[in-house]
């Protein structure tokens, strides 16, 4: 599945990010440091609050929720998820698409008469535009290191035959995912006008020039801190039109602020992420109401091969050492006292690289480490460094963030430092980076090895198939770039893509789960549900709080 990138070189600039336009919004007494009135009292308008940070709204140049979550707002895509449905249907596509005899084309007709906000025509000119640069710019690396082209790499070639066909030409015959890619952070249509076919366009431009033809067009931009929204008249989509006027996003440095500030009504949503406590608390106020969507986060820690404890780029490196320390952790961790005692049971233990949640999920974890029944065992994890002649303590270095993954990340490190101190076999030193340098810092690139041994990830699905769980992290382009790298899976993963019977690609998907159990890339430790707390004059939370696992602002209103 296309050429395997894992060590291309990625080039960090943060002044992409670090563009600000003037903001209309006057909420400089509630902006994202602190809590404060709320912008506007008018029921045509809502405020959202959040703690995900932005990247880039360069579609390009992002693979995060914070970035995704403003751009599947506000530019279209071939096809999407309507709300409560996990099966992708025509957005700009007029129609079902069809594959070719072969299987390796997929032809899609887009509608006719699409226009930009700022009335641009959209054709299908513009869909190959942004299908190509994706690919482009993740191969020249001026995506900065964060951008989805990992998600194409099935896609061959891209053509418009006329202004309203485009063909994908796929190297998977029938890929049965290849919709549901459309969907995702690699599918959204750009204006070719605006953007830039081989870099990065700054946000600013894109703002300037009313780059936009989703639900929602953005009237002002200030990144992390505020954005406004207004309903876009012209979208004649899967969402249909917005159910509110207009919406105000807060962005929050600190989750207490949010908390604070949605007990009191000063916003209307707040969408992640509140602290377990922080939950707790909210759902004894009668001012708000607290809802749940479907489970699909998982929270991990992943091993960099080259520089973890005998990884391949250290003095003393040895495979066999390096995987017995990797089986030692696995065995050690306790997945149910972690989700207990510093989630309050809002997270539950993850025993695969799947969610429970999903079809195809097998507890390959369970059965393979620890008492077999997910609790932990020291004595095997002792019994498997012995075995391969690892001298304990080993000392083990691990970086987690906060600003990124939660404000309850110290508190889950602290207690894996102390489970895996308390075994005896291991000392460990924890570390805290800031999220934009914690991105770069932690992959090994063409010019470095990374700078984490052991590291915190998260993950939130792009469409809802275990697949996305696989493909991203292990497959022949994996986003993680942590030197992993199996022919193995990377086999199977191929097989099961191209696999259009259920039961087979279903037994296909569990072969995955448990060659990965036996090579541990990833530990993964924790599964979530999807959480947001809303005013009781709220409506329509629960209508995007879905297995799609995209928060859209469109079905709120007041």
């Amino acid at each position: 599945m296309g050429i395997n990138k894992r060590f291309k070189k990625i080039a960090y600039i943060t002044a992409m990010t670090g563009v600000v336009l003037a903001s209309a919004l006057a909420l400089s007494a509630c902006g994202s440091k602190g809590s404060g009135s709320k912008s506007s009292s008018s029921s045509d308008t809502v405020v959202i609050g959040t703690t995900d940070k932005i990247v880039t709204i360069d579609p390009a140049g992002s693979y995060d929720n914070g970035s995704f979550m403003v751009e599947n707002n506000v530019y279209p895509f071939l096809y999407n998820f309507a709300y409560g449905s996990t099966t992708p249907e025509p957005d700009v596509a007029d129609g079902a698409g069809e594959f070719s005899a072969d299987g390796t084309e997929y032809t899609v007709k887009i509608k006719k008469g699409l226009k930009f906000a700022n009335g641009h025509d959209l054709t299908a000119s513009d869909v190959v535009f942004s299908y190509q640069r994706v690919v482009t710019i993740g191969e020249n690396g001026s995506d900065l290191g964060n951008g989805p082209s990992s998600l194409l790499s099935d896609m061959e070639s891209v053509k418009a035959t006329d202004d309203h066909t485009v063909v994908f030409k796929l190297k998977t015959p029938n890929n049965v995912l290849w919709e549901q890619i459309m969907c995702t952070p690699a599918g959204p249509i750009v204006d070719e006008q605006v953007f830039a076919a081989d870099k990065l366009t700054p946000d600013a431009d894109i703002v300037k020039e009313k780059a936009f033809a989703g639900p929602l067009v953005i009237d002002s931009y200030s990144i992390n801190d505020s954005i406004s929204y207004s309903k876009n008249e012209d979208y004649d989509g899967i969402y249909g039109a917005a159910k509110a006027k207009s919406y105000q996003v807060k962005y929050y440095a600190d989750a207490s602020n949010m908390k604070l500030d949605i007990q009191n009504n000063t916003i209307d949503v707040a969408f992640r992420s509140l602290t377990a406590t922080d939950v707790a608390d909210l759902e004894k106020n009668d001012k708000v109401k607290v809802y749940e969507g479907p489970g699909g986060e998982l929270r991990y820690m992943v091993f960099n091969f080259a520089i973890q404890p005998y990884g391949t780029a250290t003095e003393n490196a040895d495979p066999a050492k390096a995987l017995a320390v990797r089986k030692a952790v696995a065995n050690v961790v306790d997945r149910e006292e972690i989700a207990k005692n510093v989630y309050k049971d809002t997270y539950s233990p993850a025993y695969s690289f799947v969610p429970s949640s999903f079809e195809g999920f097998t507890p390959a974890l369970k059965e393979a480490y620890g008492d077999g029944k997910g609790g932990p065992d020291v004595d095997k994890a002792k019994a498997a460094l012995e075995a391969a002649g690892v001298k304990t303590p080993v000392e083990i270095n691990i970086q987690y963030n906060g600003d990124h993954y939660g404000s309850s990340s110290p508190d889950e490190y602290a207690a894996i430092k102390q489970q895996l101190e308390d075994s005896g076999l291991f000392k460990v030193s924890l570390a805290q980076t800031e999220w934009s340098v914690y991105a770069k810092d932690r992959v090994i690139t063409d010019s470095s090895n990374g700078s984490y041994p052991v590291y915190q990830l998260g993950w939130f699905p792009d469409f809802s198939d275990a697949d996305n769980y696989l493909s991203p992290f292990f497959g022949e382009e994996s986003f993680v770039h942590n030197g992993y790298n199996s022919q193995t899976v990377i086999d199977q993963i191929n097989s099961e893509i191209s696999d259009t019977n259920h039961d087979s690609r279903i037994a296909k998907l569990e072969a995955v789960q448990t060659t990965l159990a036996g090579d541990l890339p990833t530990i993964p430790l924790l599964e979530g549900k999807q959480i947001a707390v809303a005013g009781t004059d709220v409506k329509g939370v629960s209508d995007t709080l879905d297995a799609s696992f995209k928060f859209r602002y469109g079905a709120i209103s007041k």
